[in-house]
């Protein structure tokens, strides 16, 4: 494993989904949602799709359309339309530490939904996060936003995405899968455009620059976390994804004045620590299970 290189690729691939969040919410100010996510998931999915044809992978190819890799991009057009409304009229700072709740959910899904075992510590680890999302979204209270709520939805349909790749047949190839999230992203976007008040708007020289950036930072972060999650042990580089949230509140702050408060940084920290602990966690269960199975097979033998 390429650990040293794999850890660069992801806080690399963090930066690149920061920006690219930066380039929609500025994009946000004078355009309507659905018409930027349309426009970055053509551009991300063109390149995609010529990168599949590049490795003889068929897009089209009937398995590759079978319900769940549909519904595995369904699930992403929810998160897509979901993240990038919050986006627009949350603080970038608060979208991203809210977000840093998904692992935490893939956990709790993976116990509901899959039948993973998860024991009393974890499952007290996802109460402290969540605890730490109330502290941020703070509802009822003075300083609510309810748009932060849409930041949630986003985090239970990336978490219902990540549970459906596990299951998902792995024949279908990964451009193919990236192609077909950043397809769902037009037909979001275009869902918007139609129910939604707000009309498309003529792009300047400007805003063609920044869905540029937007697409190139987009592509640039989805291969990198994809390489690095191939080449790198995956115990060593996740707790580096932690990094987004680091850039999102360096941009929050240097771009766009925000303020994060001690609430929205202590529930900040509160989700981290709690997803790292039960990510350790898993991983020392999962190394104590290979260490009993390597001990029962000399036995099993004889």
């Amino acid at each position: 494993m390429n650990n040293v290189t794999a850890i660069l690729l992801i806080i690399v691939s963090m930066a690149g989904f920061t920006l690219e969040d930066t380039v929609i919410k500025q994009l946000a100010k004078t355009m309507p949602v659905g018409q930027i996510l349309v426009m970055l998931g053509i551009g991300s999915g063109a390149v995609f799709v010529i990168w599949a044809k590049l490795q003889g992978h068929r897009v089209l190819a009937r398995h590759n359309w079978r319900w769940r890799p549909v519904l595995r991009a369904s699930t992403e057009a929810l998160a897509a339309v979901s993240f990038a409304t919050a986006l627009a009229t949350v603080d970038i700072s608060t979208v991203a530490a809210v977000f840093q709740a998904m692992p935490l959910a893939v956990t709790m899904g993976a116990a509901l939904f899959l039948g993973e075992e998860v024991g009393w510590r974890r499952w007290s680890a996802i109460l402290v996060g969540f605890l730490g999302v109330l502290m941020i979204v703070r509802p009822g209270l003075a300083g609510f936003e309810p748009n932060v709520l849409l930041v949630l939805v986003a985090v239970v349909a990336v978490a219902a995405r990540d549970l459906m790749t596990r299951v998902m047949d792995s024949a279908v190839p990964s451009t193919v899968v990236s192609s077909q999230a950043f397809g769902s992203l037009v037909v979001g976007g275009m869902v918007m455009l139609w129910t939604l008040p707000g009309e498309p708007v003529a792009l300047g020289q400007n805003d063609w620059l920044l869905l540029a950036a937007g697409i190139g930072f987009g592509v640039l972060a989805y291969s990198c976390i994809v390489t690095a999650t191939r080449i790198g042990d995956a115990a060593v580089v996740t707790p580096f994804r932690y990094t987004r949230l680091v850039f999102s509140i360096a941009v929050g702050v240097v771009i766009f004045g925000e303020q994060p408060d001690m609430m929205t940084l202590g529930g900040s920290a509160l989700i981290i620590g709690s997803g790292l602990y039960a990510f350790v966690r898993e991983r020392r269960l999962a190394r104590r299970a290979r260490a009993a199975q390597i001990g029962a097979e000399p036995q099993a033998s004889a």
